[in-house]
């Protein structure tokens, strides 16, 4: 899944992996906040002026897919890091995601954002939501299945609503939202298997996953505070981004990796699976949710990601499954629904 910063709607999000990630639907947005994913939401949201289009095929369809999308990105990365490096595999990504927004705007008659302090911001932006949790995704699959991945993933929403309760004043601490945040994490430590000692849990994987996890909602809160009011499109913020993003790993990729003297194609395809329709197409699908039915309804999508990921990695990639982990995963989504939820006045 990836996560993109665009003006004017709130943030569904994972890993994108991108997001793939959700800010808290207790934070309103009232200016300009990530869309994701991934990881990771392609038109501008609706200002509730005018007649909204109805899309062609229904809305329930195209949430489906979406939530398939972000949820075999984590398979995919898994795939293409068995022949890359991660910084190559998230630079295709960035590089294939790029181009399906650059045809976007091409059809759209979109132009890039204009403004040295807005591409500055991008800039931040594009490093916080894209090119550091992509390449902590691909970087924490070399030693953890895809499955535990996708669940730490869905820890975004709990760590969006601990930051945004000490960075955003209008986001108050809440009983219910304290509730939430205490059996999310509880949810984290029964899929970590905590009472183990995380026997067999490879640390530094799990905690780059979980880092990842963290880039998102501290970019949300980024955005939030230096984009907020900007007039730009969705489309014209996400193609900026997403182009500085690709530009800041194609320096990085060259000090730590070399060139591949082969090219599988199983692994390739899955890169360019991952960077088309994980990043490139996920977001315009995402916007069009967010336009016809609501932030809030488009941004559950995240909570089907892990589920998705989950069944992917043991179907497809043979991983094991103990009971802890979808049992946290659970857990985990329930504390995050829980941190999201408004006491009826």
């Amino acid at each position: 899944m990836t996560t993109v910063a665009t003006p004017g709607t709130a943030s569904p999000d994972p890993a994108s992996p991108d997001p793939m990630s959700t800010e808290p639907a207790s934070a309103e947005p009232a200016s300009a906040e990530p869309i994701s994913t991934e990881p990771a939401s392609a038109t501008p949201a609706p200002t509730g002026h005018g007649p909204r289009r109805r899309a062609a095929l229904d809305w329930r369809i195209r949430f489906g897919a979406l939530s398939l999308i972000w949820g075999f990105s984590f398979l995919l990365i898994k795939v293409g890091t068995e022949s890359y490096a991660p910084f190559q595999v998230t630079l295709g990504r960035l590089v294939f995601g790029t181009a399906v927004l650059a045809v976007a705007m091409a059809v759209k008659r979109e132009r890039l954002p204009r403004g040295a302090r807005t591409w500055g911001h991008l800039a931040v932006a594009a490093l916080l939501l894209n090119a550091l949790p992509f390449s902590l995704f691909a970087y924490a699959e070399l030693t953890i299945p895809s499955t535990l991945a996708g669940i730490c993933n869905a820890t975004s929403p709990l760590w969006g609503m601990a930051l945004s309760m000490v960075a955003l004043s209008e986001d108050r601490p809440t009983r219910r939202r304290v509730a939430g945040l205490g059996l999310g994490f509880l949810g984290v430590l029964t899929v970590l298997g905590a009472w183990q000692g995380f026997h067999g849990l490879d640390a530094t994987g799990t905690a780059m996953a979980l880092l990842a996890s963290l880039s998102y909602p501290v970019g949300w809160i980024y955005v939030r505070r230096t984009l907020a009011g900007s007039d730009h499109s969705h489309l014209s913020m996400t193609g900026a981004q997403l182009l500085l993003a690709t530009a800041q790993l194609a320096l990085v990729v060259p000090l730590f990796t070399t060139v591949p003297s082969h090219f599988p194609l199983v692994p390739l395809l899955a890169t360019a699976a991952l960077g088309a329709l994980g990043t490139g197409f996920a977001v315009l699908v995402q916007y069009g949710l967010v336009a016809e039915v609501g932030p809030t309804t488009a941004q559950m999508v995240t909570y089907f990601i892990p589920v998705i990921a989950t069944a992917a990695g043991v179907a497809v990639l043979g991983e094991s499954l103990t009971w802890s982990t979808p049992v946290g995963a659970v857990i985990v989504l329930a504390g995050a629904a829980l941190t999201q939820t408004r006491a009826r006045r």
